[in-house]
């Protein structure tokens, strides 16, 4: 098999990816859910943006995970 065959991600890299974007959109609905003004409240200003940036490192992650080679 040529390397021209081969697709640049793996199963592994596209299931990394799926779950970043789960990640992502917990965190973007956590922020929208706080009933403080203007989202100053804890899930506004700590945990919704923790899970965000999770996503961003899942993400990143994924694209870079070569996953294991098979021989």
């Amino acid at each position: 098999m040529d390397n021209k065959d081969k697709l640049a991600f793996q199963k592994g890299n596209y299931l990394l990816l799926l779950a970043g974007i789960a990640l992502l959109i917990i965190g973007f609905f956590l922020m929208t859910q706080d009933k403080e003004d203007y989202g100053f409240g804890t899930l506004g200003i700590t945990i919704g943006p923790i899970f965000v940036m999770l996503g961003f490192i899942v993400e990143i992650f994924a694209i870079f995970y070569k996953g294991k080679k098979k021989e």
